[in-house]
């Protein structure tokens, strides 16, 4: 019963969230400071890693072609496809998840362990909307994180492929455009807005509705992180069957 209670609360939450607007002087600077936080403040952890993961595939492809028969464009070609349909969009929003996911829920359970909330609510504000809808807002600019992390760990199989003596840049490239589909593209970025909104809901529910003191915040943090990752990865698979299967 705890489950249906929680997901029945979650789906309120989410109904709470565009009602009774906050007025846009207001909204206008917490949006722009969670665009900060959130999207800004991640890139250069997104860009470190998807630059060494995109050169670890094109190695780990490189070594285990061991057939002569096999052409060495190959790696290019595995390296595109791994990175554009899961790699960025997927692996990447699972670190998100505990990268913003952690901080959006510390900090909404913050202000709900020091009564910040309820001095908003007494003040007839509609706390949902006032914390939740600018972090909603700034993760519609998640696609944008995902395609330099696209570009990235390409370009990351790229240096690692010449410069580690896999492969030339000539084949290289020729994988990489080699039968390009352009849909996986639009596969990807569905996924990544999905990915979005999870990443801005499920942390701030556990921020928001958590009770106790500060023990409890950093309980609702490693909680959030958990089920955040579990429903992107149970979404990637759902999609992944109705958009490709």
């Amino acid at each position: 019963m705890t489950y249906l209670h929680n997901i029945g609360t979650y789906f309120i939450m989410i109904k709470d969230i565009f009602r009774r607007p906050t007025k846009w002087s207001v909204m206008k600077p917490l949006i722009l400071k969670d665009i900060d936080d959130l999207i800004i403040g991640s890139l250069g952890i997104v860009a470190f890693i998807s630059f060494f993961v995109g050169g670890v595939v094109a190695i780990q492809t490189s070594l285990n072609m061991t057939s002569p028969i096999m052409p060495k464009y190959l790696v290019g070609f595995a390296t595109r496809q791994s990175i554009i349909l899961e790699f960025a969009p997927t692996f990447i929003s699972i670190i998100m998840a505990g990268k913003v996911g952690s901080f959006i829920t510390s900090s909404i359970g913050t202000m709900r362990v020091t009564e910040q909330i309820d001095a908003l609510e007494v003040m007839g504000i509609n706390a949902i909307n006032y914390l939740v809808f600018p972090k909603f807002i700034a993760l519609t600019l998640y696609p944008f994180v995902i395609s330099i992390a696209m570009f990235l760990g390409i370009l990351g199989g790229l240096i690692a492929c010449v410069y580690g003596g896999y492969g030339t840049m000539e084949d290289y490239l020729e994988g990489v455009r080699l039968d390009f589909i352009p849909f996986h593209f639009i596969y990807a970025f569905l996924k990544t807005l999905v990915f979005a909104f999870l990443l801005a809901t499920i942390p701030s529910y556990y921020g928001y509705f958590m009770k106790g003191g500060a023990l409890e915040v950093g309980k609702a943090s490693t909680t959030s992180f958990v089920w955040t990752s579990v429903m992107i990865i149970l979404v990637n698979f759902l999609l992944t069957s109705l958009l490709l299967g």
